[in-house]
């Protein structure tokens, strides 16, 4: 039998060649996209966000280290605002509460003050003594004797007053009689302010009530001739009781008041 010698056919490939097919095939697996598909996978993906991440926040990070002086300016400017504001908005308040006390204090004061004066204006008022008769003059003295009186002498003082002369009270006080009085005819007696007590005789008519309160100077009636009386006048007592029998100098009375007689 002839045998026949390997023609070579049939041998291994040498190096030249397998880069070759390497290099064939690596074209034909981007030709069908297996490369692409192998750099489009999730992990690939993954592994270029992660770094494209970094590059990002690195170029933040810059950036936020560049202004932040800038912000940090800005807030204490802000809160440097905010404090001035409160601070104005406390010194509103605290000048508006002192201004407050001021007004109160003022008007507490002026109300005392009015308080003072309405006081020594009643002072005055009631202190303030004048004649029963404007202008006239005693015609007949306190105790002056004589068959006249039922007992032997004068118990007060006459003023001359025609009839329908006005009689005033001589001070401030309460009417506690008028009406008839006996001898005394139409008469008024009055409790003063002091507690004496002041009466006022031979009326011709009487305008006042018991009870009411008269002023220094008010009209109580009018001057006449009734009662016990030889003719027209006033008769005037001063008391410290308002019975009879308490008369004192009316005179006097009328003097330690402040009234020329």
């Amino acid at each position: 039998m002839a045998f026949t010698r390997a023609t070579g056919k049939h041998r291994a490939r040498n190096g030249r060649s397998r880069r070759g097919a390497s290099a064939a095939g690596a074209a034909t697996l981007t030709a069908t996209g297996v490369i692409g598909t192998l750099a489009a996978s999730p992990a690939l993906a993954a592994d270029a966000r992660v770094e494209a991440a970094s590059q990002t926040g690195l170029a933040h990070a810059i950036a936020l280290g560049d202004s932040l002086p800038g912000v940090i300016d800005d807030q204490a400017d802000a809160q440097r605002h905010a404090a001035d504001r409160v601070a104005r908005i406390k010194a509103e308040a605290v000048a508006k509460a002192e201004a407050r006390r001021m007004a109160d204090a003022r008007a507490k004061e002026i109300r005392a003050e009015r308080q003072r004066a309405a006081r020594a204006a009643e002072r005055e008022r009631l202190n303030t003594f004048q004649l029963p008769v404007a202008g006239s003059y005693i015609t007949t003295g306190y105790r002056t004797g004589g068959s006249l009186w039922s007992s032997g002498s004068h118990s007060g003082v006459d003023f001359r007053a025609a009839t329908g002369t006005s009689v005033v009270a001589v001070g401030a006080a309460t009417v506690v009689e008028a009406g008839w009085g006996g001898s005394y005819g139409n008469n008024i007696v009055l409790r003063m302010s002091d507690g004496t007590y002041t009466q006022y005789g031979h009326l011709s008519s009487i305008a006042v009530s018991v009870g009411q309160s008269v002023a220094a100077g008010q009209r109580i009636g009018l001057s006449g001739a009734t009662g016990n009386a030889t003719g027209p006048h006033l008769h005037f007592e001063a008391r410290t009781g308002q019975e009879y029998g308490t008369d004192m100098d009316p005179a006097a009375y009328l003097r330690a008041h402040g009234v020329t007689v």
